[in-house]
């Protein structure tokens, strides 16, 4: 994923999707946008996003980590940062497809 940028962003009442290179990312649960460790907006389900997303657009990714068992931090250049938190409760809250159509699906 590092080198990829992200060429999509599409906003359901309920999910968030983004596309980054050959991943994409389904999203159920919170997001948090950082720039330079500050949180600068967000998206949950049934709210619109912060228009800190479109801070996102065409930015190349420089990283990712894992900052605990629940949230993936994707590190893109000048300092913005999109926190993945998997949500615990009783339903799947995050896939992850990695690859072209159909690609390789990973549901957390």
């Amino acid at each position: 994923m590092v080198g990829a940028f992200t060429t999509q962003i599409c906003v359901g009442q309920f999910d968030v999707q983004l596309t980054l290179g050959d991943f994409r990312f389904v999203l159920q649960s919170p997001i948090r946008v950082l720039k330079s460790g500050v949180d600068i907006g967000g998206w949950e389900p049934s709210k619109w996003p912060d228009a800190a997303f479109y801070d996102l657009m065409n930015v190349e990714v420089t990283g990712s980590s894992f900052k605990d068992h629940e949230t993936l931090s994707i590190q893109f250049e000048g300092g913005l940062e999109l926190l993945l938190r998997e949500d615990p409760g009783p339903h799947e809250s995050m896939q992850i497809i990695v690859g072209k159509n159909p690609g390789t699906v990973y549901i957390v």
